[in-house]
């Protein structure tokens, strides 16, 4: 085989008689390929694997059980031959006389077609030929497919979102590594990316140079833009026909007012997706070594701003409770939950730049978390968690060391 006299070509095998000859491993995993790609497709042998046995079954694969005969291509366009046997040479010598190409399980040398390793990442389809060796195929395919899952290589094109696009992803809780993969892919995409304070910013020297860049973050007590002027600027863009990416800290749907750019879109009749986030909520907690539950510690967790009236919530430590936001209105928030029922004595923390190098943990009881934060320097952003689970943190360990 070589170089030389190979034509790469896609072909559509759909609606089409493709011919297996063989039930064995190599068998069934083209014939699960063939059939997914809406080929019609007829087995050649006298038994299969149990797997293949459940496609015929179905009705999804038709089944001539004996050995290969002479006339079993006919109608074929495409043959694959699998057997590990001299029976594979004659189906080739058949299919050459017939002119259809044949796949030589084992012997590319010797076929005239080959089966590149295939990956599909949305609508980009990747094909590797390895020169005959699969293996390699395999490798190479795993990783461009690897780099597109991740946003290494680029995707942007212009007939995937012809008529605009917004996605609502979920940066995380600050460490570029925890967005996910889906998350990563779209931004590889986007010809906008509206970003939030607490997005992980360090993506974004990643962009093409022509990508357009938004901030938009929000300061504690200051919203230089207004959330409706945010709707409308994800519209505006995506009318444009272009793809926008909403870059969100956490996750968009908890305390990220998601939903309500979410409906903006969806009535401005724009395609919308959401990609969810790792929420801050718990990820920061379990950063510091705190989990929000814990068997026989606490069963549930409620999540709250610091903004809102908190007195119902539960008020025992076996209920974890977690609030974002609020620094500045801790020693209020604290004064709150003691007077509504909790104890003052429960354990409690407060973690600052949650996920990032800089991550900071003070821990305190209810009763003197504000004064511990205020001696620390404590500063947004950072979440608070009330409840005998801080007591597992490495951070309550050494406070107990020091006598504290």
């Amino acid at each position: 085989m070589t170089a030389g006299g190979n034509l790469p070509l896609t072909l559509r095998v759909g609606g089409r008689k493709v011919v297996v000859v063989g039930g064995g491993h190599v068998a069934t995993r083209r014939t699960l390929s063939l059939v997914q790609a809406g080929a019609e497709v007829t087995v050649v042998s006298p038994a299969v694997s149990d797997s293949l046995a459940s496609s015929i079954g179905r009705g999804d694969v038709q089944w001539i059980r004996r050995t290969y005969a002479p006339g079993d291509l006919k109608g074929a366009w495409l043959v694959q031959t699998a057997t590990d046997s001299p029976v594979d040479d004659f189906v080739a010598a058949d299919a050459e006389a017939s002119q259809i190409w044949c796949l030589k399980g084992g012997d590319p040398e010797n076929a005239t077609a080959w089966a590149p390793a295939v990956a599909q990442v949305d609508d980009v389809m990747v094909a590797v030929s390895g020169g005959g060796d699969a293996g390699r195929a395999t490798a190479l395919r795993d990783g461009v497919a690897a780099a597109l899952q991740a946003g290494e290589l680029p995707m942007r094109h212009r007939t995937h979102h012809p008529d605009g696009f917004v996605a609502l992803v979920g940066g995380g809780p600050g460490d570029p590594g925890l967005l996910t993969t889906r998350g990563r892919r779209l931004l590889a995409e986007a010809d906008v990316v509206v970003v939030d304070r607490l997005a992980p910013h360090a993506l974004l020297a990643e962009l093409d140079a022509d990508v357009e860049v938004i901030d938009v973050g929000k300061m504690p007590d200051h919203h230089p833009i207004p959330q409706h002027e945010i709707n409308a600027l994800l519209v505006d863009r995506a009318q444009q026909g272009k793809v926008v990416v909403r870059l969100k800290g956490g996750d968009p749907y908890v305390f990220g007012r998601g939903g309500e750019e979410l409906i903006a879109c969806r009535e401005a009749g724009i395609p919308v997706e959401v990609v969810p986030g790792v929420t801050s909520a718990i990820s920061v907690a379990a950063s510091a070594g705190i989990p929000v539950t814990h068997r026989g510690v606490s069963r549930g967790f409620t999540v709250v701003t610091g903004h809102e009236d908190i007195g119902q919530v539960p008020h025992t430590g076996a209920h974890t409770l977690v609030m974002l936001m609020g620094v500045k209105r801790l020693a209020q928030t604290c004064a709150e939950l003691i007077a509504s029922g909790h104890g003052p004595h429960t354990p409690a923390a407060i973690v600052e730049r949650g996920c990032t190098p800089t991550q900071r943990v003070t821990v305190a009881t209810l009763s003197t978390l504000a004064g511990a934060a205020v001696a620390a320097g404590a500063e947004s952003p950072a979440i608070t968690i009330i409840g005998d689970v801080v007591t597992l943190s490495p951070a309550w360990a050494e406070r107990s060391r020091l006598g504290g």
